[in-house]
């Protein structure tokens, strides 16, 4: 036991003392938060504006088209369409809508053309369709008889409001907010297993091809040297996860005081006159943002992403270990990484695609439990409240199947970390395991 603790020691102060790990522990919260305010500067900017041409020779249509920031219409009907689409081919225009001359409206609306260099965008043809489509159906309704007013008087406009169950109001887009962390703290999970577990793979491999490990394991057992891998770099690993957390909720204490609302779910009315204050002032939601943010089971979300981290860790940091004992160089590696990463890559998009729409749905809850995919879907269905027993089945799950796959891959590493100058195959890693 005191030489597993030992090596633990050493491979903890080891990855501590890195100056890329004490860089990159503080440098990548902002390198997270400048990202995000240049994607969001990015979404600000205003397109190149584009000139479209418009050939209608019936004049029923071109007046529909309504210049913006992005698309400016020219009505060019007195012109040939030839000498437009030459315009066309000497980038004189984006695009040139071409709307036949034909007084019936069904074979017109199959005929129209939009012509261009390049491939417009989707919302953009969409768009047009649209407006062609809008003028066209006004058209009809006129040729029945039918009042357009009357109708577009006769149709409803129905905005839901959200109520909790307590009488207080609840907010739209809040799902969305809670897959948004559900799915950060996921994909950080995803993120870090996969360099933490590269990690030790190079340090196996680094110590194999230096032939120290002979040194080594001369005095500690193999299985002694691999558990002390995962557990050290798993340590670094949660002391860089506490640091962020710690100075994420400094940030969001900020936050919450420089727009006056008060953190937990027992404020009050102290809370809900500050909100009233804030929003009577700013005229924003933002206030109420913030406190169903801190509503939010943040304890429960903590302290699961620590523990599916370690568990996730420790499962898939046991098959990086054994492929680095396996192979003599990274480059060898590659064909057994893939099957290892798919799992976590599966768990991302599932996460996405079920948990959004359908958060206790019985693929999420399924997805959840299985070891190999649940510290990414648990991550992302915590934020919409889990009962406690389906987490506690979860994270014995994923422990139990650690234990049982690192019985396995000690058996790969014992043999392997000896093993030179040969590219083992899946063939091989299998008959290791009989020994």
């Amino acid at each position: 036991m005191s030489k597993l603790l030992l090596i633990i020691k050493r491979e903890f102060i080891a990855k501590v003392r890195n100056k890329s790990f004490i860089v990159m522990t503080f440098l990548s919260p902002l390198l997270f938060v400048g990202i995000g305010a240049f994607v969001g500067y990015l979404s600000t900017m205003k397109a190149d504006l584009k000139t479209i041409a418009i050939h209608d020779p019936i004049g029923k249509f071109v007046k529909e088209f309504k210049n913006d920031e992005q698309y400016r219409y020219l009505d060019l009907s007195v012109l040939d369409v030839k000498i437009l689409k030459d315009s066309i081919m000497n980038d004189s225009y984006e695009g040139l809508l071409v709307i036949p001359n034909d007084t019936n409206s069904v074979s017109l609306q199959k005929n129209i053309q939009y012509i261009s260099n390049d491939s417009p965008g989707v919302l953009f043809i969409e768009g047009l369709e649209q407006t062609i489509a809008k003028k066209i159906t006004a058209e009809n309704f006129q040729k029945e008889g039918l009042d357009t007013l009357k109708i577009n008087q006769a149709k409803a406009d129905v905005t839901i409001k959200l109520n909790k169950s307590s009488g207080e109001t609840a907010l739209k887009g809040l799902n969305e907010i809670k897959i948004g962390i559900g799915g950060a703290f996921g994909y950080l999970i995803m993120m870090f297993i996969i360099i933490y577990g590269n990690m030790v793979m190079r340090s196996v491999i680094e110590e194999k091809t230096s032939r120290i490990i002979e040194i080594i394991i001369s005095s500690v057992k193999p299985f002694q040297l691999m558990m002390g891998k995962i557990i050290g770099t798993s340590l670094a690993g949660i002391l860089q996860f506490l640091i962020w957390a710690i100075l994420g909720m400094s940030a969001m204490f900020i936050i919450s005081s420089v727009f006056g609302v008060q953190m937990g779910s027992g404020s009050g009315m102290q809370t809900q006159d500050a909100l009233k204050t804030a929003q009577s002032a700013m005229g924003s939601d933002i206030q109420m943002y913030i406190k169903e943010l801190w509503n939010l089971p943040i304890a429960t979300i903590l302290i699961s992403f620590i523990i599916y981290f370690v568990g996730g860790y420790f499962l898939y940091s046991s098959f990086y270990a054994s492929i680095g004992a396996a192979v003599d160089n990274e480059t060898d590696s590659q064909q057994f990484l893939l099957p290892i990463i798919m799992p976590l890559i599966l768990g991302v998009y599932i996460g996405f695609f079920t948990v959004m729409n359908d958060p206790h749905g019985t693929i999420a809850t399924v997805f959840s439990m299985i070891p190999l995919t649940s510290p990414i879907v648990m991550m992302m269905r915590i934020p919409f409240g889990v009962p406690l027993w389906q987490i506690v089945i979860s994270v014995l799950l994923l422990f139990a199947t650690f234990f049982f796959v690192v019985w396995f891959a000690s058996k790969i590493y014992r043999i392997g970390i000896l093993m030179y100058g040969k590219k083992p195959t899946w063939k091989e890693l299998y008959r290791w395991l009989k020994y």
